[in-house]
């Protein structure tokens, strides 16, 4: 409240955004903490013998693809990210054989970025971002552009694919931390007019003559840019997806976020009709970047509640004979148990699970403790483990198993984010050997052992007031 009386409406965004990447505080009723995992003692799925049911001989690929295939060595992609060390990020999940998703608005972190006519001609930043994942693509996954409207009308989507070779295109309805578009104060007239040129609705109209006017005259209220919400119907969404793929998309991407349940089946339904290959679901909470404090509170369906409606829905559309994209959820997932969970909630319907925030962390930790070793600074908790890139980063031997001893001079960002991933796919692992189900493919929901009564009734479709059919 004190900081409103000084910084006014700019305290309906986190003050401290930026490099301090900033979530949900809230406390939600049910998560994934409201389930522990099931064992079993007798048999095994997925293997033939002893000798095989070893957590080495768990299955965690994956395909998805409705025209083109495309493989997962894990069931996890990156979501949507365009900050911070975002290029050891996207390395990372090439090393580690899953997508990636370059965030929307990537234009804006662009200093090149260039414009003619209202039609964007030059942003390097894509050639770069998709050279980061390129140089150690080893056949696993796929790096995808997303783009929200204003990249859309300034025709990004068919610049990033023929100019610089993007091969997806991710369509973005929402993101479970921001259910609209974000507004960007700018600071004198020049910058408004500039935030015009590029597309972006800035309020109040830079180019007007009374704006002017009132600028010139210190009468002019604070510029802001805004940008536009999405309004898709079946028909322009059919026809757009279109157009990508004959200016030469391979595959289509959605990112959705957790809205009303009738407009999650509507996106669904479109994603069926038009062969759209993956759409990724974000729960409340979810993102990191530049969202209202209380919306990251406040609005959309935890990511547990949304993946049972999600879960719903597929099933039913399943009986339609529908040919269904693949789900993804993300959405405050760091963890191995939590990904078992969200795979196994998903019984069959979820293919994978977005680790956004975590593997930003780890890209990031990776970089730092880098830069500490040429420094010759290590920190002490790090320090009695050794002094050198071979010595600190434990799962750099798997690394050079896959790429030859090259790998010791690899981005240790890079190293870091496959290093994370290859923990989360070890415990995974461990999770399959628990249920004797060695193949992820046949994880599901009886893996689960809800414990609260609030676990018990999301499972039995009493949680929302209208019950998911």
């Amino acid at each position: 409240m004190a900081q409103a009386a000084v910084l006014g409406s700019q305290t309906v965004y986190p003050t401290t955004t930026g490099n301090n990447q900033i979530a949900s505080e809230k406390d939600y009723p049910i998560d994934f903490s409201h389930f522990n995992i099931n064992g079993r003692v007798f048999g095994a799925q997925g293997v033939d013998n002893t000798e095989d049911a070893t957590i080495f001989n768990v299955n965690l690929e994956r395909t998805y693809g409705t025209r083109h295939p495309v493989n997962l060595a894990l069931p996890i992609i990156l979501p949507a990210l365009i900050k911070l060390n975002w290029q050891d990020y996207f390395s990372g999940a090439a090393m580690a054989g899953v997508t990636c998703v370059v965030g929307e608005h990537a234009r804006n972190s662009d200093p090149d970025f260039k414009i003619e006519n209202g039609v964007a001609t030059e942003c390097p930043l894509f050639g770069q971002a998709m050279d980061c994942f390129r140089r150690y693509d080893r056949g696993y996954g796929q790096i995808v552009i997303q783009c929200n409207l204003e990249d859309i009308l300034l025709g990004v989507p068919r610049l990033a694919i023929q100019k610089y070779g993007a091969e997806a295109i991710e369509i973005k309805f929402g993101q479970a931390a921001k259910g609209t578009q974000p507004v960007i104060r700018i600071k004198d007239l020049k910058t408004a007019l500039i935030q015009q040129e590029m597309g972006n609705i800035v309020y109040p109209d830079p180019s007007l003559p009374e704006t002017r006017e009132a600028y010139s005259n210190g009468r002019c209220p604070n510029f802001a840019s805004y940008s536009r919400l999405p309004m898709w119907t079946e028909e322009s969404l059919a026809e757009y997806i279109a157009s990508l793929r004959k200016w030469g998309a391979k595959n289509i991407y959605f990112k959705m976020a957790g809205y009303d349940p009738a407009d999650i089946e509507r996106v669904i339904r479109m994603a069926c009709d038009n062969q759209v290959d993956m759409i990724t679901f974000d729960g409340a909470g979810g993102g990191s970047g530049y969202s209202p404090s209380k919306m990251m509170n406040e609005w959309s369906l935890p990511t547990i509640c949304l993946e049972d409606a999600i879960v719903r829905i597929c099933k039913r559309l399943k009986g339609e004979n529908a040919i269904l994209p693949a789900i993804v959820m993300t959405g405050g997932f760091a963890s191995e148990d939590q990904v078992f969970k969200g795979l196994a909630y998903g019984d069959g319907h979820v293919l994978g699970i977005g680790l956004c925030r975590a593997a930003m962390a780890a890209a990031m930790t990776g970089k730092n403790i880098g830069q500490a070793i040429e420094r010759g600074s290590i920190p002490k908790q790090y320090a009695k483990l050794g002094s050198t890139v071979e010595e600190l980063f434990a799962d750099l031997p798997d690394l050079r198993a896959l790429y030859g001893v090259e790998a010791n001079t690899f981005p240790t960002g890079a190293i870091g984010v496959f290093s994370y991933l290859n923990k989360i796919a070890f415990g995974l692992r461990h999770f399959a050997a628990l249920n004797r189900k060695f193949d992820v493919d046949l994880w599901g929901q009886s893996d689960l052992i809800p414990l609260t009564r609030e676990a018990r009734t999301l499972m039995n479709n009493e949680w929302f007031m209208h019950p998911v059919k």
